[in-house]
């Protein structure tokens, strides 16, 4: 188990979570012209830049699931919100490019 271990969680779970209404908030932190090339459907694009802007959205929220390309924006993410007290913050391991391979293969890889 790495440092980030608490904060990370694998996309398999992530799905099961989404399948079960138990995700508050599940948030895309890339830029919109990824966002044009491929998504996660039920997810927010709020750009990276843009989160602490946004701070008002993650208060009150249990679990939030923050998502970016290769898990490292969100990583980011996570680490800032949760130092903002959203301690159920946690970011989405492999980004999008790991869900596509392990959950949705018709997402498209970039």
């Amino acid at each position: 188990m790495g440092p980030n271990a608490h904060m990370e969680i694998d996309p398999v779970s992530v799905k099961g979570m989404l399948e079960r209404g138990e995700v508050s908030l599940f948030i895309d932190v890339r830029e919109p012209w990824e966002h044009e090339i491929s998504r996660v459907e039920g997810s927010t694009l709020i750009p990276l830049r843009q989160i602490p802007a946004s701070l008002a959205r993650f208060e009150g929220a249990k679990e939030v699931i923050v998502f970016c390309h290769h898990g490292t924006r969100s990583l980011n993410a996570v680490a800032w919100l949760r130092s903002q007290g959203i301690a159920g913050a946690k970011s989405m391991a492999g980004g999008i490019d790991r869900w596509a391979v392990e959950v949705d293969p018709n997402v498209p890889r970039y």
